[in-house]
């Protein structure tokens, strides 16, 4: 059995604990618990050096948020701080009109285990998203069902509902093929989300 780098490994445990904390709709707990069982067996790690964008200027900030109520959350920015230097952050290249105009250099995307990241692999997708204040993110969907963990201030859409507000902590469900969105207020936007592309029968 293949052994994961070190600090991907505390990643991945910190981030399970903290999915595990905070996601508490049923079809999360059950997606979660189903992602990270599979996750107990690592994939193929990728080779070379990670990258960043303009609007990675934003991390210090992003990461600087008061997590000192919960240490799940603490734990889980400091063993990200311990793999970023490692992620290829990359932009969003397909979308309509409906992000704002500083959506290109507003945003960044980086995959941790999934198809480019640090671990590649199929049957999951396990990456972080970072704005830019006052960006919107483009109206999106995929096959895939997903779990997002935020960890900063920031609004979220699912299908044509209303804005809401899920704040540091946060954590909520998309369904299969869900047209979502979200956008970042007065500070960076910063989520986690994990999907899981092979769902088990």
């Amino acid at each position: 059995m293949s052994l994961r780098e070190e600090g991907l490994q505390l990643f991945v445990d910190t981030a399970s604990l903290a999915f595990d904390q905070f996601a508490k709709a049923p079809e999360s707990r059950r997606s979660i618990r189903q992602f990270f069982a599979a996750l107990e067996q690592p994939g193929a790690a990728r080779a070379g050096e990670g990258s960043r964008l303009p609007v990675c200027a934003q991390l210090d900030v992003a990461l600087a948020v008061d997590t000192s109520y919960d240490p799940s959350l603490a734990q889980l920015i400091e063993a990200f701080k311990g793999i970023e230097p490692m992620l290829e952050w990359r932009r969003r290249t397909k979308y309509d009109d409906s992000p704002s105009d500083n959506f290109a250099d507003g945003h960044a995307n980086a995959m941790i285990i999934g198809p480019g990241g640090l671990e590649e692999r199929s049957d999951l997708w396990l990456g972080v998203t970072l704005m830019a204040p006052h960006v919107r993110y483009p109206d999106h969907d995929h096959a895939p069902e997903e779990v997002y963990l935020v960890l900063s201030e920031g609004e979220f859409r699912q299908g044509e509902e209303n804005w809401f507000s899920p704040g540091i902590g946060g954590s909520f469900y998309n369904v299969p093929g869900i047209k979502h969105a979200m956008r970042s207020v007065d500070t960076p936007l910063f989520a986690f989300w994990a999907l899981l592309a092979a769902r088990p029968h």
